[in-house]
């Protein structure tokens, strides 16, 4: 009997709930630890308080003087501890919200990721008819990404087919991420101490800001000063201590005289602050980012690309690190107390340029391609995410030939208590399949079940299906017909600029499929079936495969016309004694029964 457990979304969930719980716990004692080095830090401070009072009162003596040394260490020691818990609190918060929004998502389809709101563009082939991005939209039930790059990679990537070869790369790559799906988990908590902007702005200012608020810094001289200013003035200064006189005045001087190389040099010294001030905690939280993604033996071709001719090379981290120091250094230079020592006496902001110019041209790139590999690995751990989470569903066959083919595919976006799966096949050679039916009986869920499913097979995810092979194809859409008052655009005029986008894309696309749901409503009945039947013949002449659901009964009579080109299907409903009841379930043939008259006569209509 093999001890292999197979997977189900109850256990899933139970092993989300338990990852939770465990969370929670850590949570709690995470806190009270906090508490207690709290009242510790006070418990050392009023102890200093009473030795500076037991000094004071009793007078000097060399050993409540070296007790005060002793609270003070104590009390250091407790700030670094309450550093590194309030860290570990942080991390832990950032786990639990990531379990307990996988858990929201399975339940509930809500999560706490962008939605894709921003990536919606009625002008696109398909996004707006078959709910690609936007609340509720495939996007929001897919998108675990935290960085603007990696969300609109996942935008792209859900906004067009790719080679069949790229495809099944990325297949491997995402079963590889569902094999790590645990420690996917810690790299998203990773990325959650980040707001989604701030490796974009890191990124454009290494690459872009960076070589320019540098060149302040090139100059020989300047280099060069900076190198011997510390030394000069040490030794200035040991000579004023020694001889005092004019000496002093002549180390005034040259402390004067950094301070104005500072103010001369303002502009690119405070462009530095600007672009990097107070990021060395990004910085280290980046540099262990980076080091997860390489502390994986991946096989995946697809992911080792992403690392580029560098590899997983495990240097760049210690220069990651190495930034985030000249940082903490560039930091120190904005203490109010520090800074005209630091300036005056070191040329300080010039010693950390300068280390920061050097650090640019040998990290910079690998920095950048660093980030962007984040990104691509963001995208890639969303779709296995939702792989992850839907142990149900399969990776599609990608066959070179004209082919789709499908056994109980089911729309994602529906509940699974809720949704109806079916099964369908296109001929071996490209037909019009005419789905009629009566309203509400399942039509458009149909064709954006088919049309959504296909958008998450070319993106290399798993499919809501048992069973899906089918070659690529460039989807076009017709669903949702919008007028525009502010284009002055009535409905007819946008549904005639859609038409004409899909005759001039499946006329240049070899590979196009259509999918079409009740064309022309914005005319009459005659000039609608008339332009529909055109329509249709043209998709024919074309042999561009389409799906095209109707009212219209007339269009389904086009098979005895077309009978190698044209199939009839249809949803269809079953009445019982006065109730319409819907299977949702496809059928061959045209549809025999209506429900319009008995919605008509649920609000007092009543058809003769």
């Amino acid at each position: 009997m093999s001890n292999i457990m197979v997977k189900t979304r109850e256990s899933i969930l139970a092993s989300y709930h338990k990852d939770i719980e465990v969370q929670e716990i850590k949570i709690e004692k995470l806190k009270g630890n906090l508490n207690k080095v709290s009242l510790s830090r006070l418990g050392s401070f009023v102890v200093e308080i009473l030795i500076v009072a037991l000094i004071i009162s009793e007078g000097f003596h060399w050993l409540l003087g070296v007790l005060l040394i002793f609270p003070i260490i104590f009390f250091l020691y407790l700030v670094k501890k309450q550093v590194n818990l309030q860290g570990q609190l942080s991390y832990a918060k950032k786990l639990h919200f990531i379990f307990e929004n996988e858990v929201n998502v399975i339940l509930s389809g809500k999560q706490g990721y962008d939605t894709g709101n921003n990536f919606t563009s009625e002008l696109h082939p398909y996004a707006s008819d078959l709910d690609i991005y936007g609340p509720g939209s495939l996007y929001a039930l897919v998108n675990r990404s935290n960085t603007i790059t990696g969300m609109k990679l996942l935008a792209d990537r859900l906004g067009r087919s790719s080679p069949a070869t790229e495809i099944a790369e990325r297949q491997e790559a995402i079963k590889e991420f569902i094999e790590n799906i645990d420690k996917t988990f810690h790299f998203r908590a990773g990325l959650q101490n980040q707001e989604p902007e701030q490796l974009e702005m890191l990124k454009y200012k290494v690459s872009q800001e960076m070589p320019g608020q540098l060149t302040f810094i090139q100059g020989r001289f300047i280099r060069m000063y900076t190198k011997v200013a510390p030394f000069i003035a040490a030794a200035l200064l040991a000579a004023a201590i020694a001889y005092g006189g004019i000496l002093w005045q002549i180390f005034g001087l040259d402390f004067l005289f950094n301070l104005s190389l500072v103010f001369v040099y303002r502009k690119g010294v405070f462009g530095i602050y600007k672009g990097f001030g107070k990021s060395a905690e990004l910085c280290n939280s980046l540099a262990d980012t980076v080091a997860w993604t390489r502390s994986v033996t991946w096989k995946s071709v697809y992911i080792n690309r992403l690392f580029g001719t560098e590899g997983t090379n495990l240097s760049l981290i210690d220069e990651i690190r190495k930034l985030s120091k000249i940082i903490d250094a560039l930091d120190a230079g904005l203490n109010f107390l520090l800074a005209p020592f630091l300036r005056g006496f070191l040329l300080w902001d010039f010693r950390c340029a300068i280390r920061l110019d050097k650090w640019h041209k040998k990290s910079a790139l690998s920095l950048v391609s660093a980030l962007e590999t984040i990104s691509h690995f963001e995208e890639l751990i969303s779709f296995a995410t939702l792989a992850h989470n839907e142990p149900s569903w399969i990776f599609p066959l990608i066959t070179q030939e004209f082919n789709f083919e499908t056994e109980a595919i089911g729309h994602p976006l529906i509940p699974e208590c809720q949704r109806v799966l079916n099964d369908f096949q296109l001929n071996s050679t490209p037909t019009t399949d005419i789905v009629t039916g009566s309203n509400m009986a399942g039509k458009s869920t149909f064709l954006r079940t088919l049309g959504i499913n296909m958008i998450l097979a070319f993106a290399g995810a798993p499919v809501c299906a048992r069973r899906l092979s089918l070659s690529i194809f460039s989807l076009v859409s017709y669903m949702r017909i919008k007028d525009s008052l502010n284009d002055q655009t009535s409905t007819f005029k946008a549904e005639l600029n859609r038409l004409k986008m899909i005759l001039d894309l499946s006329a240049n696309d070899p590979y196009s499929f259509v999918l079409i749901d009740e064309m022309l409503r914005g005319t009459n009945s005659k000039d609608k079936y008339l332009g529909s039947k055109v329509f249709i013949e043209k998709l024919i002449n074309q042999r561009t495969p389409a799906l095209f659901a109707t009212h219209d009964l007339q269009l389904s009579e086009m098979e005895s016309d077309h009978p190698n080109e044209v199939r009839n299907y249809h949803f269809d409903i079953q009445l019982s004694k006065g109730e319409m009841n819907f299977d949702y379930k496809l059928k061959h043939g045209p549809c025999k029964t209506f429900n319009a008259a008995l919605l008509l006569k649920e609000i007092g209509l009543a058809l003769n």
